[in-house]
């Protein structure tokens, strides 16, 4: 995909500057003169102290975002240290908001208030005693983890910078904080081991197979040795050889953090972790996976509403494949239609080099229409890569990782390139769509991109909007006129039938005592997914509870809200304008969204 230009449309879109005033421009002021701040004033003080204390938290999410200044250390994950001090700094939030007049704000700030203190308390209710005893002490598994992230971010394809020998040494330190990362994880199982709060056997067992995959590669071959093939062409051959020395023992180092954590899990941890796979089925779990739906939701809803939309919406999208099959002129079953699609060559890639080739192609043709709906353009790249091999095997179908906020690093749409036969060349448009361009890239590049929004509506953001919007960008296909093709639309009817089915195996996992075989065999039986996706996507929703319910709830919010405008402004309406409202401030919670678009409504019928 081809740079686009950013384009920000502040008449639409939510002005959020403050005042800034450079020291030699001011005029010389007395004591008596100086007002008190205002409240938008305080508030986006506030903003700017809190993005700052969290960065200072995390060195990892600052180097994301262009701040190399903590760049010799990790942060320190899973310690009672950083928790605490977390949550003062959350507490302390709190308070200061509550201190400034919310009346006083224009209607734009008042929405950065809503969403900021939103956030908060979220933040805060994680932070409880009862919800941390049951999370901090599963601090890994085969979805969510330091050990498959970090390979990645060490690899000289990341955020991590490898210009300078000073970029090199504080890999080196970042390297010598692994180990202890890992130690506090195991210590955290074994806290959960004593508790009786415990990860589950599939997960604990993928997670010592990731790690045996690792430890297989030789150092050289590893994605750690990366930065050292890929020397700045200016480094000194004496900078070489000791930088190349240095690695190669620290790369020792962090295998060795890999396999203490491997051997521990293996012999310790497995024989005494719970064999079900609901988060109910887990001592405090039933608690947990109701606050999850909301934190990941926005929405007050119950896994028994959840699980019978996600049925309703089934069997809407299993009658619209119906019509797909007779279509093309397949005769006999849906199912065997579906057999026949999972089976036959010509839909299977021919070599990963084609499968990229694909992807390549659709995002010409995305471009080239892309205009027509949007005038809120990144300004960032888009490229496009298969997982490394050492991972693939346990990752999704596709996933998206964010450029630099200054487009200097472009945003990365990955795919997936394990089992080949498996990865069926009907979904490939509909997967762009969602995460490369109008999607992922899309969203998350004009939040971050946008220096108008504070930091926490730029990098932050809800699982329901920011996968709900991929979910409707997929829809735009439709207009786009890449559904034309029956088969097409068959790879998008698949992906929307994906997400309608999340809603009913999570909940039937984490809510309603599900199997992990009664969950694969739904999928299988109501789809044309294949075996190997099933299985990657089940033993997902085990590892993440309630994480695949957002696609589907927050899709189908902003096709309502679009349909609702739709009616409400008539000829009046205006996708690009639409779009602009959806995208330009961050991923909001579903219901400050709606109220905003319903004002934007408002405005757009009185002439505002």
């Amino acid at each position: 995909m081809t740079k686009i230009k950013f384009l920000f449309a502040t008449a639409s879109g939510l002005a959020l500057t403050a005042c800034t005033t450079t020291m030699q421009d001011a005029e010389p002021v007395t004591a008596s003169a100086v007002s008190a701040p205002s409240a938008h004033e305080e508030l986006f003080a506030l903003f700017a102290r809190s993005d700052a204390q969290q960065l200072e938290l995390s060195p990892i999410s600052a180097m994301f975002r262009g701040d190399f200044s903590q760049a010799d250390r990790i942060g320190d994950f899973y310690s009672d240290e950083l928790d605490a001090r977390a949550k003062a700094l959350l507490e302390q939030n709190m308070v200061d908001l509550m201190a400034i007049d919310r009346g006083a704000l224009s209607a734009t700030d008042q929405l950065a208030y809503d969403v900021f203190k939103l956030q908060l308390e979220e933040g805060l209710s994680n932070y409880s005693p009862e919800i941390m005893a049951l999370t901090q002490v599963r601090p890994i598994n085969h979805m969510s983890g330091f050990h498959t992230f970090y390979p990645t971010f060490e690899s000289g394809q990341s955020a991590a910078p490898f210009k300078t020998v000073k970029d090199y040494e504080n890999a080196l330190s970042r390297h010598g904080d692994y180990g202890k990362i890992v130690d506090r994880a195991i210590s955290r199982f074994r806290e959960g081991m004593d508790s009786g709060v415990l990860e589950t056997t599939l997960t604990i067992n993928n997670v010592i197979a990731q790690l045996d995959a690792q430890l297989e590669l030789d150092v050289e071959a590893s994605p750690f040795w990366g930065p050292i093939g890929n020397f700045p062409a200016d480094f000194s051959d004496a900078d070489k050889d000791r930088i190349t020395a240095d690695y190669r023992a620290s790369i020792d180092q962090v295998y060795a953090a890999n396999r203490r954590l491997r051997d521990f899990l293996k012999t310790e941890y497995l024989p005494v972790a719970r064999s079900s796979t609901g988060l109910s089925q887990m001592k405090g779990g039933a608690v947990l996976y109701e606050k999850l739906i909301h934190d990941t939701t926005t929405l007050p809803l119950t896994a028994d509403y959840l699980h019978q939309l996600g049925l309703s919406e089934v069997a809407r999208i299993k009658s619209e494949l119906a019509k797909v099959q007779q279509e093309v002129g397949f005769a006999g079953t849906l199912n065997e239609f579906f057999d026949y699609v999972r089976t036959d060559p010509k839909f299977q890639p021919k070599s990963r080099e084609a499968l990229t080739q694909s992807y390549y192609d659709i995002g010409e043709q995305v471009d080239q229409k892309i205009g027509d709906y949007f005038s809120l353009l990144p300004k960032s790249a888009l490229e496009i890569r298969p997982y490394e091999e050492f991972r693939e095997k346990y990752e999704a179908g596709g996933s998206y990782e964010s450029g630099a906020p200054d487009g200097s690093r472009p945003g990365t749409f990955y795919f997936n390139a394990y089992d080949l036969p498996s990865r069926l060349t009907t979904g490939n448009v509909t997967l762009y769509l969602h995460e490369g361009a109008p999607g992922h890239h899309f969203q998350i590049s004009l939040a971050q991109e946008n220096e108008a929004l504070p930091a926490f509506m730029r990098f932050g953001g809800t699982t329901a909007f920011v996968e709900g919007w991929a979910l409707y960008a997929e829809t735009l296909g439709y207009p786009m006129g890449f559904y034309k093709d029956p088969w097409n639309r068959y790879g998008t009817l698949q992906d929307e039938q994906l997400r309608a089915m999340r809603l009913v195996v999570d909940t039937g996992l984490h809510a309603k005592q599900w199997t992990r075989e009664q969950a694969i065999d739904y999928m299988l039986e109501n789809s044309g997914m294949t075996r190997t996706e099933v299985v990657a996507e089940v033993e997902r929703y085990i590892a993440i509870p309630s994480q695949a319910l957002g696609y589907k709830v927050g899709a189908l919010k902003i096709q309502e809200l679009r349909d609702r405008a739709q009616a409400a402004l008539g000829d009046a309406f205006d996708i690009k304008q639409f779009h602009a409202q959806v995208l330009d401030t961050g991923a909001l919670p579903l219901a400050v969204l709606e109220q905003k678009i319903d004002r934007w409504i408002k405005d757009q019928q009185t002439g505002g």
